[in-house]
């Protein structure tokens, strides 16, 4: 249980975020939901949590502005003393091949997924370090484990999440913390409804399992890497992709 915890999940207003923020706050936590653009999103998720007996808090933030992930964090530790969980999950997609990929694409993906859970790790690292104590689980995908055709920009962007995961985890181990990343493959959210009944079928027949996974198989995968359980792990990379990148 993570009863007296309190947990920061990024795009935490829809799909694997939503998820995330569902089963901490089952666990016990106090959650933050950040969103950058949904604000009725998280409210929506806020009033489930708060339905079911939890304690959870909205916060906006585009975690790829650097200074307002400072503000946010600074206002977060002086209201709740503490942040025990993050949860680096706010992420787009831009896809298109490389060779008609335009620069504008390519630097948001990498600022969003990969700069973004830089900044947050860097002004929650302080407190945590102070705290000697925490969990980090940062959202990577299948497709920066293997790559994928038409995803150079998200596939760069969380190939260098799993990179720096690993960096941070060494860096923080000593004072407890630890640093760990979530692969997702195929998962039902909003991100693959998108996809032609043909991509999803080709997706389909590269999984052993034989499925698109869901989001809470993803949110599970979360919470035991938060959880006291998970204390001598640190530095991996947990593929929840049906097999995909065995």
């Amino acid at each position: 249980m993570l009863n007296g915890k309190v947990a920061v999940v990024t795009g935490a207003s829809r799909g694997i975020g939503r998820a995330v923020v569902l089963k901490l706050a089952g666990e016990g936590a106090t959650v933050i939901v950040n969103y950058n653009g949904s604000k009725e999103r998280a409210e929506e998720v806020k009033k489930e949590i708060e339905a079911a007996g939890g304690k959870a808090e909205i916060r906006q933030c585009n975690v790829s502005d650097f200074s307002a992930c400072e503000e946010m964090f600074k206002e977060i530790i002086s209201t709740f003393g503490s942040v025990d969980i993050l949860v680096n999950n706010a992420g787009i997609t831009r896809d298109g091949l490389l060779m008609k990929m335009s620069e504008e694409d390519y630097d948001a993906v990498l600022n969003t997924n990969l700069k973004g859970t830089f900044n947050c790790i860097r002004f929650v690292a302080r407190q945590m370090i102070k705290q000697r104590g925490g969990r980090i689980i940062n959202m990577a995908s299948v497709s920066g484990v293997l790559g994928n055709a038409g995803q150079a920009n998200y596939s760069a962007s969380k190939a260098g999440v799993i990179g720096l995961t690993k960096s941070v985890a060494r860096e923080l181990a000593s004072r407890g913390v630890t640093v760990n990343a979530v692969a997702p493959g195929f998962v039902n959210t909003e991100m693959t409804e998108v996809l032609s009944d043909k991509v999803k079928e080709g997706a389909t027949a590269q999984i052993p399992l034989g499925k698109f996974g869901e989001p809470e198989d993803i949110a599970n995968a979360v919470a035991f890497l938060a959880s006291d359980e998970a204390g001598y792990i640190t530095g991996q990379v947990l593929n929840v992709d049906g097999g995909m990148a065995m």
